[in-house]
């Protein structure tokens, strides 16, 4: 019995599926698309003439919480041979404390409840991230055991992390190293746009709870063939997802995929409650 998430029932063939490849990377399904943000880019543009200031990696995390809620399937996954659904969604990323290539990284996890939408993602992103970058703070969760466990020698370091493997699959592992932990959670998103570098296909871990890992790639200008045959000059951005298969199937995640996009480019639906059912 989990306290993190509860059991699901699955189908013979689905069983058999989990016996045969019981490993998460050996499950692994990849999806790269190329989306047109102009709109986005508009509507980020105008709320900031407003006073409001939200970033791209805002409009992400919170298109991909209201994905999850519509499409319940991608919080999934699979531990010790069953099939498990996360009773929470936890979007996770990694930030470095400065921008520089001796900066220390950090795991952020970032909850998102049924009526949040991009003003209280945004917010409470930020206000995580600021937490993370003052001289004051204080590791918590997982970003602290790490210290504790990564100085440890190879002879006591190594066993450990056996148990802690072992632990996790039976979703026994405390609090001191599930919190703020990408691996416990719903999604991992990378931002590489940030450090203009495309969206690269990303491995999943066999350790933890996560299924599902997103990388954005950097925004860029194109020539765009419209439907009509007239060519326009429009924003996109490359995102490249990478799934457990055995979590749902091939249609599943194509449908989810669409409805990233339909969202990105129907920007004023990231105002709206997470929980808010879409219909493609």
């Amino acid at each position: 019995m989990r306290k993190d998430a509860r059991r699901v029932d699955v189908s013979a063939l689905m069983q058999c599926c989990i016996d045969l490849k019981p490993k998460r990377y050996e499950n692994e399904v990849y999806i790269n698309r190329k989306v047109d943000i102009t709109n986005l880019v508009r509507f980020i543009e105008q709320k900031k003439e407003e006073g409001i200031h939200y970033t791209y990696f805002h409009a992400f995390l919170t298109a991909i919480g209201k994905v999850i809620y519509n499409r319940p399937k991608l919080n999934r996954f699979i531990s010790n041979r069953h099939m498990y659904e996360h009773n929470e969604i936890l979007l996770s990323f990694v930030a470095k404390m400065t921008l520089d290539d001796k900066s220390e990284e950090l795991m952020l996890v970032v909850p998102v409840n049924e009526n949040d939408n991009i003003e209280s993602i945004a917010a409470r992103t930020a206000e995580k991230v600021s937490k993370l970058r003052s001289a004051r703070a204080e590791k918590a969760g997982a970003n602290d055991a790490v210290d504790t466990l990564g100085k440890l020698p190879n002879i006591i370091r190594v066993p450990v992390f056996g148990i802690i493997k072992l632990l996790g699959r039976y979703g026994l592992l405390p609090e001191s190293l599930t919190g703020n932990n990408i691996y416990f959670t719903s999604m991992i998103i990378s931002n590489l746009g940030s450090i203009r570098c495309g969206a690269i296909y990303h491995n999943l871990a066999d350790f933890g709870t996560c299924s599902a890992l997103t990388t954005i790639g950097e925004i860029t200008t194109e020539k765009v063939i419209m439907e009509d045959g007239s060519e326009e000059v429009r924003k996109m951005c490359e995102f490249g997802v990478t799934l457990d298969e055995r979590i749902a199937d091939g249609f599943y995640f194509a449908r989810s995929v669409a409805m990233i996009e339909h969202i990105l480019q129907n920007p004023q639906l990231l105002e709206e409650p997470a929980g808010q059912k879409i219909t493609l």
